[in-house]
């Protein structure tokens, strides 16, 4: 073991830390909880943020390796916003990007970016960090006035590391107007909105050392480095592995999120797909499907090893089941007024077994809408979420897909950022990070006999949805 890294990883309902080898081996982890109310959606305290990222510290610098500590890496919530003062003291509390106050000046930034800079990012809305700086600056006058920057959650917690506030990444400034593509500022956003350019950042590839850190906690070694953060979506996908053009990232959760990485930005005239720019100046695009894995709790609550182990002996089903618990449908396709289907007579682990196929279509029909647009192609597939916890749901995606389905041993934000902190400090770059740090534990490939009859049932799918209206 040469050197090690810090992961930390601030939540909406609680912050981690991992201390990871060069390798990417977990040394030791620990976890601090914020309890979530109304209120702490709109507001929550970087203070408190940051006492809990002391204590995880001071956890970590007791293990025997932290002695080797060479740089901290730091992940958040994207367009969440904190004004600061010249000491990078809170003026406010953390405006959450949860907050939904700010829905008219996210049509109001809409709009003048789509007038004003229609090549740069124009899909603000409530959850955007832009229409939150707009609406602390003319809800909050008398605070606006001591702005010194406003800075995004992660800055906050590497601010507190390096006494450096002004310095922000590529991923956190996307929804806060910058211009990822030219490397700057929009001037719209100081001349059409009561913002001010010196409020902003500057603005660096995420993993780019920060400054040195100052905090003196016991056992914190000399000479450590905090790299600029990451929004924790994409730290989750670097954590993954899919860091190099043709690779994606699919989590299953309560949803479908799907990201990857290209060598140009993919226009989406639609808006279903958005773009990070990566670390190597690389696009990261992504989208969220309403679809996921959220029906299985609801209507399948037993012992799912033993319907898993049901379902596998009918596939491939033959039938349909689209199971949308949401209402609409916003990714790979808009369809506000979708709702599921499923043939009749669909039950037990017939149906549980349709569900997962019916999801892997939404999946397929995702990665095919991105290959149309950008014109390239998907080579292999990442997996994490509670999904990916089945096999035959590997085998399923898999055949459905036609490509490799690789599920990885870690794959939480806090793993990421440590990634992120070796990347710039240790490593040339992201992908020879993550090429050593991040690790599959599991490779699922096609299966040929399935991959035949899912080309059948996915057309089925698709004819379905058109006969529906929805795509």
């Amino acid at each position: 073991m040469e050197h090690t890294f810090i992961g930390l990883d601030v939540g909406t309902q609680g912050a981690r830390a991992i201390l990871t080898d060069e390798r990417g081996h977990v040394l030791a982890t620990f976890s601090e909880h914020f309890p979530l109310s109304a209120a702490s959606r709109e507001e929550q305290s970087p203070e408190e943020w940051w006492a809990a990222c002391e204590k995880l510290l001071l956890q970590l610098l007791q293990h025997p390796a932290a002695a080797k500590l060479r740089a901290i890496g730091v992940t958040s919530t994207s367009g969440t916003i904190i004004p600061v003062d010249a000491a990078g003291q809170p003026l406010h509390p953390a405006i959450m990007y949860s907050d939904g106050r700010q829905a008219g000046e996210g049509k109001r930034c809409k709009a003048l970016a789509e007038q004003f800079h229609p090549d740069g990012y124009t899909a603000f809305n409530t959850t955007s960090g832009l229409p939150k700086m707009v609406w602390f600056a003319e809800n909050f006058p008398e605070k606006a006035r001591r702005i010194h920057k406003f800075i995004h959650a992660a800055d906050f917690i590497t601010g507190k590391l390096t006494g450096n506030f002004g310095v922000t990444d590529f991923t956190n400034v996307l929804k806060s107007g910058y211009d990822v593509a030219n490397e700057r500022w929009p001037e719209y956003i100081w001349s059409h909105l009561p913002l001010r350019r010196e409020w902003l950042q500057d603005v660096v590839p995420s993993g780019a050392p920060v400054g040195e850190v100052i905090l003196r906690l016991p056992g914190m070694p000399p000479n450590v480095v905090a790299t600029a953060g990451m929004t924790d979506g994409c730290a989750s996908q670097i954590a993954s592995g899919a860091v190099t053009p043709g690779a994606w990232n699919t989590t299953i959760g309560t949803t479908l999120v799907v990201k990857g990485v290209t060598q140009q930005p993919v226009q989406d005239p639609l808006g279903r797909l958005y773009n990070h720019r990566h670390p190597q100046g690389f696009w990261m695009p992504g989208g969220a499907s309403n679809t996921g894995a959220d029906w299985i709790s609801k209507h399948f609550p037993g012992n799912l090893d033993a319907l898993n182990e049901a379902a596998a002996a009918l596939v491939p089903t033959g039938k349909l089941y689209w199971p949308l618990e949401q209402q609409g449908e916003r990714f790979p396709f808009i369809a506000p007024q979708a709702e599921a289907f499923g043939d009749p007579g669909l039950e037990g682990a017939e149906k549980f077994a349709a569900g997962m196929e019916g999801v892997a279509y939404v999946e397929k029909m995702a990665y095919e809408m991105i290959e149309q647009l950008s014109g390239e192609t998907v080579k292999a597939v990442y997996t994490a979420g509670g999904a990916s916890n089945s096999a035959l749901w590997l085998k399923i995606r898999a055949s459905v897909l036609g490509v490799p389905v690789h599920k990885m041993k870690e794959v939480s934000g806090a793993a990421g950022a440590a990634i992120l902190a070796a990347s710039q400090t240790y490593y040339s770059s992201i992908a020879e990070a993550a090429a050593a740090m991040a690790h599959i534990e599991n490779t699922m490939q096609p299966d040929p006999e399935l991959a035949e009859a899912y080309q059948h049932g996915y057309q089925q799918f698709r004819e379905k949805l058109k006969e529906k209206g929805y795509a």
